[in-house]
């Protein structure tokens, strides 16, 4: 504590100190040393001397050298009211009543507001000091729950600060734990069931949660695995299966579905979570229940939900069996529970961020416990503390601008029970993801600001396709991306003085094109060819020689030559979304 909170400051009397008064539970202000003690010393320790403080007896001070202050439980003085509260007796005007010759002035009473935080101040301050050792106790209970499994390499390492975040959340139907065995094929390895990438802004004003088909048709990578036994093997590629076979199938684990996330979409994941039936039950427990509505009656007899048309609140095996329907909602399909979870999801949300949830000591402990016991997570947030951070991260975005959003699909022609990505509008999605473009409404000026910096690039004189000179690398691009980009810039675009460098020599998160500032004209024109972001175009600082040709790399957002690789400023006609903040009923 200071001097000021000792009652050392220039002007105060040291003799002031606090004390509590037995008859009335009151803390209050003595305002004159107790006897046989100096003025100097009176009330509180040395502030060079060690050791707690003490008070003299309340016993022993004579009557009437006490300034009662109602309500003042738990604190002392300076633990509220501090240097301001001793100033009424020097402003004109105080109510406090005139003091006895030789006394300074009772304070007045403290308002109900003020008294509440310095009960509620001293109330934490006991806590933080008082309860150390349980802290620490708390902290190991929490750590000890956390199962964590290996990255494998196949995340950023990390989430941070200064950029987007981007969080794989895995739900799969492997059936262990009591009452679980009843839901479909008891023998599951756990297979990636459900999947949302959960994409959050650089600037935290947004969120995109992606759902990705578990019967999405797709290429699957090599996956350097971890295996439980820690043992290290390398699980090859797969053409043309499931997604849901990222995980679980051939010894995969988590950080396989990563890579397969990645490959996809062309988003580098952060982190992932994984959880299974047991987790469903026993979060919406611990949140006292999840409130959905129907638009009719359900009655599935595959994941035996029985409820009728309106509101209701499900926790438990209910939530469960809700999650896990799709013959009665919808038209049946995978595609259509994917809605209503999404709507579910959107619900728990909102019970997450109401005051109900965040004031009740009980919930949060329970959620506390659930989240850490059911889910499995990544080595790099393997820490309740690390846990923590991304969690305040994930949580500074207001569900109004949240929005759950599904990876365009079309039905397999070749197998009506997989889909396939919907070409026209898949790469437009992943492309906004990536350029951190919002699906909801959201806009800043600072961010429109900028927006109009980067067009400024883009904009101005543009050189003649016969003039311009490009070099073309693979960066990361599907195989052949640079001779399919050559041939189609010299035969449809006339763009002759273009070459094929094969692989560049690193790879690039995105598509870029790096030119001198005396290229510029070249740039533009090349740009918007292409349907280049400003974001893409990287100038240097030297100017370039008459025959030097501009650098374009190709990145994972490249998918065919002709398709533009800007992220478009909305969210394509056709795709399905909501906002998390709306309450939506299943059909």
């Amino acid at each position: 504590m200071d001097a000021q909170g000792r009652g050392r400051d220039e002007g105060i009397d040291p003799a002031d100190q606090w004390v509590l008064n037995p008859d009335t539970g009151d803390y209050e202000l003595r305002l004159t040393p107790s006897p046989g003690r100096s003025s100097a010393s009176a009330g509180t320790p040395d502030a060079r001397t060690p050791g707690p403080r003490r008070r003299p007896s309340p016993e022993k001070a004579p009557p009437g050298d006490r300034a009662t202050v109602p309500g003042q439980r738990g604190g002392r003085r300076g633990s509220g009211g501090g240097r301001g509260d001793r100033d009424d007796k020097r402003k004109p005007g105080s109510r406090a009543a005139a003091p006895a010759t030789g006394r300074r002035k009772a304070k007045p009473k403290k308002s109900r507001k003020k008294k509440a935080l310095v009960w509620s101040g001293g109330v934490l301050a006991f806590l933080l000091v008082g309860t150390g050792t349980a802290g620490y106790l708390v902290y190991q209970h929490f750590n000890a729950n956390i199962t964590a499994v290996s990255t494998d390499g196949a995340g950023t390492g990390g989430f941070s600060k200064d950029r987007a975040i981007n969080v794989l959340v895995i739900g799969t139907d492997k059936r262990t734990g009591e009452g679980n065995e009843g839901y479909g094929d008891a023998g599951s390895v756990g297979h990636a069931d459900t999947n949302i990438l959960f994409h959050v802004s650089k600037d935290r004003t947004n969120a995109t949660a992606l759902s990705i088909p578990r019967d999405l048709i797709t290429d699957i990578p090599n996956c350097p695995t971890t295996l439980e036994n820690g043992e290290k093997k390398d699980i090859p590629p797969t053409s043309g299966g499931r997604f849901n076979a990222s995980l679980g199938q051939s010894d995969r684990t988590p950080s396989c579905t990563m890579r397969t996330v990645t490959e996809l979409t062309g988003l580098e994941v952060d982190h992932f979570m994984v959880a299974d039936f047991n987790a469903v039950k026993s979060l919406t427990t611990a949140v006292g229940g999840v409130d959905v509505c129907l638009a009719k009656d359900i009655d599935d007899k595959d994941s035996h939900l029985k409820l009728s048309q309106g509101e209701h609140t499900l926790q438990g095996e209910q939530a469960l069996a809700f999650l896990r329907t799709r013959h009665s909602v919808g038209f049946g399909s995978d595609l259509s529970r994917i809605e209503i979870q999404q709507q579910f999801l959107g619900s728990l949300m909102r019970k997450l961020k109401s005051n109900d949830t965040l004031t009740s000591p009980t919930k949060m402990w329970s959620l506390a416990e659930a989240a850490t016991k059911a889910l499995t997570v990544d080595d790099k947030i393997a820490d309740i503390n690390q846990l923590r951070k991304l969690g305040m991260e994930l949580a500074s975005v207001d569900p109004k601008n949240i929005t759950f959003t599904t990876v365009p699909v079309l039905d397999n022609p070749d197998d009506k029970a997989t889909v396939i990505l919907d070409q026209s509008k898949a790469p437009q999605v992943f492309s906004m993801m990536r350029e951190d473009v919002s699906f909801t409404a959201v806009e800043k000026q600072e961010k429109a600001a900028a927006k109009a910096k980067n067009d400024a690039k883009l904009k101005g004189a543009k050189a003649d396709p016969a003039d311009v000179r490009v070099d073309v690398y693979n960066g990361g691009a599907p195989a052949g991306s640079a001779q399919g980009a050559l041939d189609w810039l010299q035969n449809e675009q006339g763009v002759l003085k273009s070459t094929n460098k094969a692989n560049a020599p690193e790879k690039v998160k995105k598509t870029q094109l790096v030119y001198a500032p005396n290229q510029a004209d070249q740039a533009r024109s090349l740009a918007a060819m292409m349907g280049l972001s400003a974001s893409a175009l990287k100038p240097t600082t030297t100017d370039a020689g008459e025959m030097d040709p501009m650098v374009l790399t190709l990145g994972p957002d490249f998918t065919e030559a002709g398709s533009p690789l800007s992220a478009p400023g909305k969210t394509p006609d056709g795709v399905q979304r909501v906002e998390a903040d709306k309450a939506v009923c299943a059909k």
